[in-house]
C-alpha cells in the first residue's frame, strides 16, 4: 500500500515538473514578439502545438492552464511580459483561453501519417482562433476581430503548422526510442 502511494506520489511530481516545463516553454515563447495590436504576434502558437502534441491531451492542457495561473497571479509570462487579471480580460483574453483547446486537441496527433498528423496540428491551430476572434470582436467589432485576430495571421499559421509538423515528425524516432 505504502508503495503504491509513494509511486502516485512519484507520477504526479513528475507530471507537475512536465506541465511546469511545458508553461515555462510558453512564457519563452511569448517574449518573442511582433508588436501588432490588437494582437501581437508571438510563437506561443508554434509552442502549444508541440507542447500539445509532445506531451499528449492531458498533459498539453494541464501546462497551458499552469501557464494561464502563473499570469493570473501576475507573472510576467504573457506577450510582452503582460501579467495579471487584467491580461486575462483584455483582447487577447480569448486566444490565451485558445491556448488549452489546442494543446488539448494537438494532444490527439495521430503518430504515423503525415497527412493526418499535419490535419490534427491545423485543426488544432486554428481552434485557437475560435475563442480568439470571438473574444476579441468585444473589442474591436467582428469584422475588425476578423482581420486583426485571424487574416493576418494566415501566413504565419501556415508556417508554424509546418514548423510544428516538421519539428514532431524530426523528433519522433527519438521519443520512441526514449
Amino acid at each position: 500500500m505504502m508503495q503504491m502511494t509513494a509511486t502516485r506520489a512519484r507520477a504526479g511530481f513528475t507530471f507537475l515538473a512536465y506541465a511546469l516545463l511545458g508553461s515555462a516553454v510558453m512564457a519563452a515563447s511569448a517574449q518573442i514578439t511582433l508588436p501588432m495590436w490588437p494582437v501581437p504576434a508571438t510563437l506561443q502558437s508554434l509552442a502549444v502545438l508541440l507542447i500539445g502534441a509532445l506531451a499528449g491531451p492531458r498533459l498539453g492542457a494541464a501546462a497551458l492552464l499552469a501557464y494561464l495561473a502563473e499570469g493570473a497571479m501576475g507573472l510576467p509570462v504573457f506577450a510582452g511580459g503582460a501579467a495579471g487579471p487584467a491580461a486575462l480580460m483584455g483582447p487577447t483574453a480569448g486566444f490565451l483561453a485558445g491556448f488549452v483547446l489546442s494543446a488539448w486537441l494537438a494532444g490527439f496527433t495521430p503518430r504515423a501519417g503525415l497527412l493526418r498528423q499535419g490535419g490534427v496540428l491545423l485543426a488544432a491551430h486554428l481552434a485557437m482562433f475560435v475563442p480568439g476572434v470571438l473574444w476579441l470582436s468585444g473589442f474591436v467589432g467582428l469584422e475588425r476581430a476578423l482581420m486583426a485576430g485571424f487574416v493576418l495571421f494566415i501566413p504565419g499559421t501556415v508556417v508554424k503548422t509546418a514548423l510544428a509538423l516538421a519539428t514532431l515528425r524530426a523528433t519522433q524516432g527519438t521519443l520512441r526510442r526514449a
